[in-house]
């Protein structure tokens, strides 16, 4: 449905709080009973929206982040039910509760926010079908009328505030409207004015919605040394807090959010200026449930201050409520080995708070944007997981945008709001390695994630674009070594207050992610028919990148400039060294790895491959020993500190439990957690041959200290699944293949053989290392 009439609306005066847009109507009559009705939504700002005295969905900040400038989504919801009492002449009622959302709310770390709407506004049309095929349509127009609500205020860094004294819910039924008021917030009426859109479109919305994913309870409640009341809610989740209570009328209850505890007090240094605190104002009128929806924070544990009773009531009256794009889990993971398993559930759930209408960064602090380079690193592993076809090709489409009007360059964060705020730390940005990159690595991810060939089609013009402004960008050696870089950000060996003061050469690690883009962009012009000219020019790039790779980076004795992990593993995975150069690098960086004590040495650009570079050039035990060290900084140093996401920093929290001295410490980020695409392919031993999984290598390299290790995929096939055992000194491998797959099985001993849809075992007489 794109012939929409309905108009965007905002409310003529402030209301001093959310503001409810209202339309009574009457059903026609005469055309028989209704058989359907549709109700379309969308909001500069997020909408909830109520039908016939109901809530439309279970569906939360709607419609959602977009490129504001340019597209708008427009959900559509099934409300027959909600008309189903009413008969033929009858009245009944729209309503839409706004909140600032993205669009009109603050947002990044500088201050200010409404970069895209300076008032909230409102967008609903209604269709409803009668028996007869006549269509009755109501929209939001200038008729509308605009109330005040009992949400005074509302940020998505700073929270929510609900005072149940103004809650009325007259506005929801026929007939006349009651607008309480108390001191401080007086309820208002106003009309409503239609807001020009200027040049955006509005888009069918086709992105899995946000939703309550799960509810969590306390798992301790108790008062601090300084007196506060502490709440644990046992994992770092994405969400807010439902409260029930009841007391005197005026109560102010008042919850801040935050991941950890520092010195037996609540952590909120690394929140920065976000409040993450909710407040909600009792009523008085008994039992009352508050539950904040324009809003959400990263949080383990909330400071409640104002309970009128005990800690055990407390702990009875309070819900975690944990939200995310409501993705489907595809992928699984489970070994022999308890830490591993604990890390590669919090990349799960560190995953689910950041896939949150955009994927973003961290999901806590005032940032909560849609940096490119995290997504470009974890792509891999997050649509193994889940299927992010949807989700993330929606997104693509705003890189797009952005990249068009920008010259070519794709930010470092899509939607890109930096390009407004005063938070903007990089000035005259440009195309950066990895960041950048991720225009060309996430649409390819995704064909071979898929086996789709629409988001390639759909995104070739972005892909090409962004290689030729690399090229556009090489200094006269042909390398990528101009313009700002970020490098191997937060490098461990780097400071605190600079992350990026890695190890790594820029030049070197932009020029390597470069040929592999142009690599990629070559190939999904092949892939693609019809583009032989880019193919050709992009090859030759690659080609070119190489070959100025090879006489200013590579010397003679296989060293890499600056010789640390990073260039290694980058150069290896990347493809761009010879078979014998390759061999050399990869030793070199098992040495390097070896010298470190198997502590993690790798940055954002790194880490995702480094195990693969190790495993690629004869070294898995290397990779093992990298994958399970404790020490930090390590994949599961955080694990055996209590983490239940991925950390942003590997010391986010230092070994005596103070929190990293850096400005920027977060405890729930998905980058680092992209060695989980390596524990899907490598240790559980299932890759896809070919995209979209139609040829499959099951393939386990058992190490470590692993006694057996399971994987799974819901492929667009069916499902496929491998699991490994260590029995007596061999390896037994059972996998399972859907019908219509063919599955290439290559174990150590055994001659390679293919084998069709079904249950198959095999034996490989082998012994594995101990770890």
């Amino acid at each position: 449905m794109t012939d929409w009439t309905a108009s965007f609306i905002a409310s003529d005066d402030d209301l001093g709080s959310a503001p409810i847009l209202r339309r009574q109507f009457t059903l026609d009559e005469g055309h028989g009973a209704v058989t359907a009705a549709t109700l379309d939504v969308s909001a500069l700002g997020v909408v909830e929206a109520w039908l016939g005295g109901q809530r439309v969905s279970d569906h939360l900040l709607e419609p959602g982040w977009t490129s504001y400038e340019w597209r708008i989504r427009v959900a559509s919801h099934d409300v027959t039910p909600h008309l189903a009492e009413t008969a033929a002449g009858a009245d009944a009622v729209l309503a839409l509760i706004l909140g600032k959302g993205w669009a009109a709310g603050r947002l990044a770390w500088g201050g200010g926010g409404g970069w895209y709407a300076d008032e909230v506004a409102g967008f609903a049309e209604l269709r409803i079908a009668f028996a007869d095929g006549h269509e009755q349509r109501i929209g939001t127009d200038a008729d509308w009328q605009a109330l005040s609500s009992a949400i005074t205020a509302d940020q998505l860094y700073d929270g929510e505030d609900v005072d149940g004294r103004l809650r009325d819910g007259s506005f929801l039924a026929p007939g006349p409207v009651t607008v309480p008021s108390v001191a401080g917030h007086e309820g208002r009426t106003s009309g409503v004015h239609v807001v020009d859109l200027g040049d955006r479109v509005l888009v069918a919305d086709t992105v899995p919605p946000v939703r309550p994913l799960a509810e969590v309870a306390p798992v301790a409640v108790w008062t601090s040394p300084a007196g506060a009341t502490l709440v644990d809610f046992g994992v770092n989740l994405v969400g807010w807090v439902r409260v029930t209570a009841s007391g005197e009328a005026g109560t102010v209850l008042t919850l801040r959010h935050a991941e950890v505890l520092e010195h037996d007090e609540l952590g909120t240094r690394p929140l920065r200026s976000a409040e993450a605190t909710d407040r909600f104002t009792l009523s008085g009128n008994g039992v009352e449930v508050f539950e904040p929806r324009f809003t959400f924070h990263g949080f383990r544990y909330a400071q409640v201050d104002g309970w009128p009773g005990t800690l055990d009531e407390l702990r009875s009256a309070l819900t975690a409520v944990q939200v995310g794009s409501d993705l489907r889990r595809t992928g699984t993971f489970a070994s022999s080995h308890e830490l591993l398993d604990t890390f590669h559930e919090n990349v799960v759930r560190g995953m689910q708070g950041n896939f949150l209408s955009v994927p973003t960064d961290c999901p806590q602090r005032d940032e909560r944007l849609g940096w490119t380079g995290d997504i470009a690193a974890f792509a891999p592993t997050a649509s193994y997981l889940f299927d992010t076809g949807a989700f993330l090709g929606d997104w693509l489409r705003d890189v797009w945008l952005e990249q068009q009007h920008a010259d070519g360059i794709i930010p470092f964060v899509v939607p890109d709001v930096l390009k407004y705020s005063p938070a903007e730390d990089f000035r005259d940005p440009d195309a950066t390695a990895l960041w950048s990159d991720a225009g060309v690595w996430v649409p390819w991810t995704l064909y071979q994630a898929y086996g789709d060939t629409a988001v390639l089609a759909e995104q070739f013009p972005s892909m090409a674009a962004h290689v030729r402004r690399i090229r556009s960008l090489l200094s006269p050696e042909g390398l990528w070594d101009t313009v700002f870089q970020f490098g191997d950000w937060l490098d461990p060996d780097a400071p605190p207050e600079d992350p990026a003061a890695a190890k790594a050469d820029k030049g070197v690690v932009a020029t390597v992610c470069a040929y592999r883009s142009a690599t990629i962009a070559a190939d999904a012009a092949e892939v693609l028919g019809g583009h032989d000219a880019e193919a050709a020019e992009f090859r030759e790039l690659a080609t070119d990148l190489q070959a100025a790779f090879r006489e200013h980076y590579l010397q003679d004795d296989g060293r890499i400039r600056s010789d640390c992990t990073t260039v290694y593993t980058l150069a290896i995975v990347f493809g761009i060294l010879d078979p014998e150069d390759e061999q050399r690098a990869g030793d070199r960086l098992a040495e390097l790895a070896a010298a470190a004590g198997y502590r993690i040495s790798t940055g954002f650009a790194g880490t995702p491959f480094i195990t693969d570079a190790l495993t690629r050039t004869g070294h898995l035990e290397d990779a093992y020993r990298l994958l399970l060290q404790t020490e930090c900084p390590s994949w599961l140093y955080p694990v055996t500190m209590g983490a239940t996401t991925v950390w942003e920093r590997w010391d986010s929290m230092l070994p005596d439990g103070t929190i990293n001295p850096g400005q920027m410490t977060s405890f729930n980020h998905y980058a680092l957690g992209a060695v989980a695409d390596w524990m899907h392919r490598v240790v559980g031993g299932l890759s896809a041959l070919t995209p979209g999984y139609g040829e499959v290598l099951v393939a386990p390299q058992p190490g470590g200290s692993l006694t057996w290790a399971a994987t799974s995929l819901e492929t667009r096939h069916g499902l496929m699944a491998v699991r490994w055992d260590l029995v007596d000194g061999d390896l037994v491998v059972r996998a399972t293949v859907p019908e219509g797959v063919s599955a290439t099985v290559r174990l150590p001993g055994l001659e390679e053989r293919r084998v069709g849809g079904g249950e198959h075992e095999f034996r490989a007489p082998v012994a594995v290392p101990a770890g």
